[in-house]
């Protein structure tokens, strides 16, 4: 009961006019930067955070917050439309939802996007309202060998997301790991891999790997296509009206998804993107027909939509329940609250009951909002597909660019964003898939990070990776992939073998 009252005075503080403004203003914003390529909400933030000064802490929290996961939304629109990930987290996305707008289905699997990631939201806040405080308990055992055990099974779960070999896809995770050691080294401050070049020293810019790897690489894969409509399709008319059993057969992927990312959304340092790739990994290993993954299976838009949504939410847990942000924005988040002289903790649910209910409520609110603002646009979006290439390259290409140079006001990054592109391009050429790579780069420095801390702790022994229970768990579980995947392949084998054997005979 106390709970019901507590969630009824948040929609109180909510729906009061200022602050239901300011929560319409930043899901606007943040829906519009996810659909901008390169356009991170990281810069958006930033750039509004001085305009928090002069707000309540309440109001200032509700549009950054709106910001936050109004990306999340906007940002799968480009990835179905011109595979251009308007945020990190949607690069996964890429790999089926341009094919279905290909295949003339761009309304369709822009629809499941919009419901995917809707109830994937409400999932995460429902998760948020009812066992923050298990959660917090759950995330407080998770140690550097926990992190290490976690992260490895999503890279080996992450050669599962390639497209025909393992063994490319493997090829592709370790390449993906190179990347991600490039710049300075967080232990010894030795700059590692940059070859003389400075601006390496950070390391390699998400964005701009992203934007060459998918979107570029696809431009110029495409570049031939002058004159013609930027859909190879049917010549039928687009629907915005899911097809026939996309609805039921992403049920059970929004479930899991919406599941995975509420749990991976409250551990420090995981968050949307890598939540989005977990979700697809398991749902192309738990499909009964896993070759359609990459050709145009709504699942993976609804599995890997419904994570990052849901991780977008829980994120917030840690950040405000613990005063440990779990990535940068939820840094900045931290930060604006500092600045209005709140001390996030245990202590602010009580202490600040406004605040805490107001913005729990105003995730319902945003959320709607949000569905209400994409859905009547479904259709002007699937539109968008009909101009012909000669036009719609150049300007995507001018959007692409101008969202790189925003992140870091850098030239280098454009340079690098246009050279990743011609890299990605001979990878489809040599059939390589881009998504191990970049879920190698995201998780590469966190692997590597909490491998050393651990051995830190143990000084030295490896067996800490199998005394403590829940590392021990992720690393039989990655044994049994192993295994299984072994098993797949012979199998598969034997029965090209025998349809070859029939072929032959008849």
């Amino acid at each position: 009961m106390e709970l019901f009252d507590n969630v009824l005075h948040g929609f109180s503080v909510a729906f009061q006019w200022q602050n239901l403004a300011w929560s319409l203003f930043g899901v606007f914003m943040g829906n519009l930067i996810g659909v901008l390529p390169g356009m991170g909400v990281l810069a958006a933030i930033s750039i509004l955070l001085p305009l928090t000064y002069a707000m309540t802490p309440t109001a200032a929290l509700m549009m950054l917050a709106g910001i936050y996961y109004g990306a999340q939304y906007g940002g799968g629109i480009t990835c179905i439309l011109l595979n251009l990930p308007g945020t990190p987290s949607h690069a996964v996305t890429c790999l089926d939802g341009n094919p279905l707008a290909r295949q003339g289905k761009s309304g369709s699997a822009l629809f499941m996007l919009v419901l995917a990631s809707f109830i994937g939201a409400c999932v995460g806040i429902l998760i948020m309202i009812l066992f923050s405080p298990v959660l917090v308990e759950v995330a407080f055992k998770f140690g550097p060998a926990e992190y290490f055990s976690m992260m490895m099974l999503g890279l080996f779960a992450g050669a599962t997301l390639a497209k025909g070999s393992a063994v490319k896809g493997i090829a592709m995770v370790f390449l993906g790991l190179l990347c991600g050691v490039i710049g300075t080294d967080v232990n010894t401050g030795t700059i590692r891999y940059a070859f003389g070049v400075l601006e390496l020293s950070d390391g390699l810019p998400l964005v701009a790997l992203a934007m060459g790897l998918f979107g570029l690489a696809d431009f110029f894969a495409n570049v031939n296509r002058i004159g013609r409509a930027s859909v190879v399709g049917t010549g039928k008319r687009m629907s915005v009206r899911p097809e026939p059993g996309d609805i039921r057969s992403s049920a059970a992927p929004i479930a899991r998804g919406s599941a995975i990312g509420a749990i991976l959304g409250i551990l420090p340092g995981t968050g949307a993107t890598i939540a989005s790739f977990m979700s697809y990994a398991i749902e192309k290993r738990v499909s009964k027909t896993p070759k359609r993954f990459g050709n145009g299976a709504i699942e993976g838009v609804a599995g890997p939509e419904a994570a990052n949504n849901s991780a977008a939410q829980t994120s917030f847990i840690p950040t405000m329940s613990l005063g440990i942000p779990g990535d940068s924005v939820m840094a900045l988040m931290l930060g604006a609250l500092i600045i209005h002289g709140i001390q996030p903790g245990p202590q602010m649910v009580t202490e600040h009951a406004d605040i805490f209910w107001g913005l729990v409520a105003s995730f319902w609110i945003g959320n709607v909002l949000l569905v209400v603002m994409n859905l009547p646009l479904i259709g002007m979006w699937a539109k968008l597909l009909k101009v012909p290439y000669k036009y719609l390259f150049p300007s995507a290409l001018f959007f692409v660019c101008v969202g790189v140079y925003s992140t870091n006001n850098s030239l280098f990054d454009v340079i690098l964003v246009l050279v990743l592109g011609m890299v990605g391009y001979l990878f489809l050429k040599l059939r390589f898939s881009p998504a191990p790579l970049l879920l190698g780069f995201v998780l590469g420095p966190m692997v590597e990070e909490n491998f050393r801390r651990a051995l830190l702790l143990s000084r030295g022994d490896m067996g800490i990776f199998i005394d403590r229970p829940i590392s021990a768990a992720f690393i039989y579980a990655i044994f049994a992939l192993a295994a299984w995947l072994v098993y797949s392949t012979v199998r598969n084998r034997r029965k090209l073998q025998q349809s070859l054997r029939a072929q032959t005979e008849s």
